[in-house]
């Protein structure tokens, strides 16, 4: 979450009066995050989440996003609900974008540091469910981020990319390769969160209480959900690998949805895609960050070393699985 758009006063109170969510106490921005520009609401009726939806969110993928968590919500996933205006319409425009309001989730999301073996079975076990829950959504949204779009965000980069790192662009063209390569094809899929984060997940306690950010979700691999939360999850800092954490994560997955073999022999690959896909995002909004936005960027070298130990890993014995 971030914040580039402002919003007036004047225009702010217009829009909340098609809500029936009570009269304003509090706007604050929130600067976690780089996608859209997002606000904590304080009213006389609870507090809420506006989010105004910036240029890399295809306005037209709007509709599939709050029908998803308006459906996943109805099947007990923990995930923020839009809220309908006075029109029965959740969707709307404010300051110039489309916008829309949702539920407040209890909770906090995690810090790295702060990050335990029973987060990432928490973590396994909603995943799951999650999965499972969108098997009947009726929308379908292909992943606009996946290995096909790679090569164009790695090419938008390239004559910049060893002002990061020197050698940076080499490295990614001589990874794209194997990754364009060797893509699965057939492997399950459905609904997937795909941007599942520390900071996209709040928990109360060590339970997880809340699931956000589903900006991203989209039709793909099952096992590609599980690939980025090992990359988000997993790391001890960059390079160290906690396969306890990684373990107990998938284990608890596997209780709920078992992994298909295929799934199981193609987790190191999936998993370089995935940090191969974090890399080159950061990379983008590194050397392209708006001039004004109240915004923290984010290191993509991070994702440059992670992606180096999973480039190293034999089989699923590397996250602990046999």
């Amino acid at each position: 979450m971030a914040v580039y758009t402002e919003i007036s006063g004047e225009d702010l109170d217009g829009f909340l009066t098609e809500y029936h969510i009570g009269g304003l106490l509090s706007c604050t921005g929130i600067v976690d995050g780089v996608e859209n520009s997002n606000y904590l609401l304080k009213t006389a009726t609870g507090d809420f989440i506006l989010t105004l939806y910036e240029k890399r969110v295809d306005p037209e993928d709007l509709p599939f996003f709050l029908g998803l968590l308006d459906h996943l919500a109805s099947r007990g996933v923990p995930c923020p609900t839009p809220v309908k205006g006075r029109d029965g319409n959740s969707l709307r425009e404010l300051s110039g974008r489309p916008a829309a309001v949702v539920t407040f989730l209890d909770g906090r999301g995690l810090r790295p540091r702060r990050i335990a073996p029973g987060h990432c079975a928490e973590l396994g076990r909603a995943m799951a469910e999650m999965h499972l829950a969108g098997m009947d959504f009726p929308g379908c949204r292909e992943n606009d981020l996946s290995v096909c779009s790679w090569r164009r965000l790695f090419e938008a980069c390239a004559m910049r990319a060893d002002e990061v790192k020197p050698g940076l662009t080499e490295t990614l063209d001589r990874e794209l390769t194997a990754l364009e390569g060797g893509w699965p094809e057939n492997l399950p899929r459905g609904i997937i969160h795909a941007d599942l984060f520390p900071d996209n997940v709040f928990f109360k306690g060590d339970s997880l209480s809340g699931i956000i950010d589903f900006y991203f979700a989209c039709s793909d691999f099952f096992a590609y959900d599980l690939a980025v939360c090992l990359n988000a999850w997993c790391f001890e800092g960059e390079k160290t690998f906690n396969v306890t954490k990684a373990r107990r994560m998938l284990l608890a997955y596997r209780k709920v949805r078992d992994f298909s073999a295929a799934e199981l022999a193609c987790l190191p690959l999936l998993a370089r895609g995935a940090a191969m896909r974090f890399l080159l995002t950061r990379l983008y909004d590194r050397l392209n960050k708006p001039q004004n936005a109240l915004v923290t960027s984010k290191d993509p070298l991070e994702y440059l070393e992670k992606l180096r130990f999973h480039q190293g890993a034999m089989g699923p014995g590397a996250y602990g699985l046999d």
